[in-house]
């Protein structure tokens, strides 16, 4: 049984005493790639070492990350603008809203994320979307730009069944589901059971979201296998259905 772990932060400094060890785990757990997607331009270097370290495992994406739009966004952007002539990458992302932790910028996270739409367009590239209390600001623009060049995922999805039907109205995103399936109140469980297997891809979002029973540990790839099993259940289907479909799924996304 093979797996992709479409969202990881394997490259940040929670993993830094035992990252090596953690893919390791993962490749024993069963999942055969791993997508990267980027913060912030700080966080580039150490996101491109992880993907050099482990080519053809690791798949590196870039992007400005709605949490770090702040009021020095415009170098930021040029910053990740410079890359696409630097590094091969497989998605834009993550980019999105954020309205959890501030909405100081909110003004600016709209204006970041379209011209992150319009960028992947151009490059033709799929986007990761972040949409943290935030479903009706991500729709508005992205009914705007929606076109036959745009496609992506709507990461970590934690919405409900009207948010899922908007999504699958686009005809080109998919929705990650992670470890928040697997909690008793997340109310994702009930929206998942309505869902088309075709259209989901697995994701970990580690080191953050640990599924029960590992919630309060740090999240890894490894536990990816506990998020398909946990679908399968709802879907009451084999768990290597959804392995191979959302393997397939991710393949065909991210072309790796």
């Amino acid at each position: 049984m093979q797996l992709i772990d479409t969202h990881s932060h394997l490259f940040t400094e929670e993993f830094n005493q035992d990252r090596s060890q953690a893919i390791d785990r993962a490749k024993d757990a069963g999942v055969s790639g791993i997508v990267l997607p980027n913060i912030n331009c700080d966080s580039i270097q150490s996101l491109l070492d992880t993907a050099i370290d482990n080519e053809g495992y690791c798949f590196p994406c870039i992007g400005l990350h709605p949490t770090s739009v702040k009021a020095n966004y415009r170098d930021e952007l040029r910053c990740i603008e410079e890359e696409f002539e630097k590094n091969k990458y497989y998605a834009i992302g993550e980019i999105g809203i954020d309205l959890y932790w501030d909405k100081t910028f909110i003004n600016e996270q709209v204006d970041v994320f379209r011209h992150q739409l319009k960028l992947a367009k151009e490059h033709d590239l799929p986007v990761i979307i972040h949409s943290r209390n935030s479903f009706n600001e991500i729709f508005s623009v992205v009914d705007q730009e929606i076109d036959k060049n745009l496609r992506g995922v709507f990461h970590s999805f934690t919405g409900g069944i009207n948010e899922y039907n908007h999504i699958m109205g686009y005809k080109s995103f998919y929705v990650g589901i992670g470890g928040v399936v697997t909690f008793k109140n997340g109310g994702v469980d009930k929206v998942v059971q309505n869902m088309d297997l075709n259209r989901i891809v697995l994701e970990t979002d580690s080191p953050y979201l640990s599924p029960a029973p590992h919630r309060g540990k740090r999240n890894e790839s490894a536990n990816l296998p506990v998020i398909a099993q946990k679908i399968a259940g709802l879907l009451q289907v084999p768990v290597e259905q959804v392995a191979r479909i959302t393997t397939q799924n991710a393949k065909e996304l991210f072309g790796i």
